[in-house]
């Protein structure tokens, strides 16, 4: 029952995303109209501009961190990450707005962070070097994504649990989400960083 309640307070706090709460009250508008149609973080910057970016980042982050940390307090290890998954399945289709929302990036940077900040830092420094190198923040998120399970396993060991399965589902749904990202990647037509919109500057 309490892993239950981990993995369903995980997705209610996952699907109150800043992206679109942001837009509405800021701008009265709806992130999701706009760019790649996606309400994460990037759009946001390609749309809106840094500030607002960086408030996604953060309000996104900090709901996966919160959803295993209930986890935890609920069900230990294993509730902090069926949480932490069911948070970034939140994000993706929050019940808030109809279904519609991110590719969970910040909030299962989130998720780890609460569940095992040595694996994040490794893979935020992979992040920035593929970023940096390329320019391309999906390709970034789709790396990151790929290496995390095997990350994870290798530090704090293989069982039969969510300890095990959800870090492999996370990563699976990131990259599911980036499946047009890839598509585009492959055939060179992909944004990279910089080259989006700039930011709105009124209402």
């Amino acid at each position: 029952m309490n892993l239950f309640l981990s993995a369903l307070a995980g997705y209610l706090l996952g699907s109150v995303n800043f992206s679109i709460i942001l837009s509405r009250l800021r701008y009265r508008d709806d992130i999701r109209r706009h760019g790649s149609g996606n309400a994460g973080m990037t759009n946001t910057l390609r749309t809106y501009g840094k500030l607002p970016a960086v408030l996604v980042l953060l309000g996104d982050g900090a709901k996966g961190m919160l959803a295993a940390w209930l986890g935890g307090l609920l069900a230990g290890l294993p509730g902090a990450y069926a949480a932490g998954l069911l948070a970034v399945v939140g994000h993706m289709f929050p019940l808030y707005f109809k279904f519609k929302g991110g590719k969970g990036v910040a909030t299962a940077a989130g998720v780890i962070l609460g569940t095992c900040p040595p694996v994040l830092l490794l893979l935020l420094v992979v992040f920035l070097l593929v970023v940096a190198l390329s320019r391309y923040v999906s390709l970034g998120s789709v790396t990151v994504a790929v290496v995390y399970p095997p990350a994870i396993l290798w530090y704090q060991g293989i069982s039969p649990g969510p300890e095990t399965v959800c870090p492999i589902l996370m990563a699976v749904l990131v990259i599911w989400a980036h499946r047009s990202n890839i598509k585009r990647l492959l055939s060179g037509t992909e944004n990279k960083l910089g080259a989006g919109k700039g930011p709105r500057l009124g209402p």
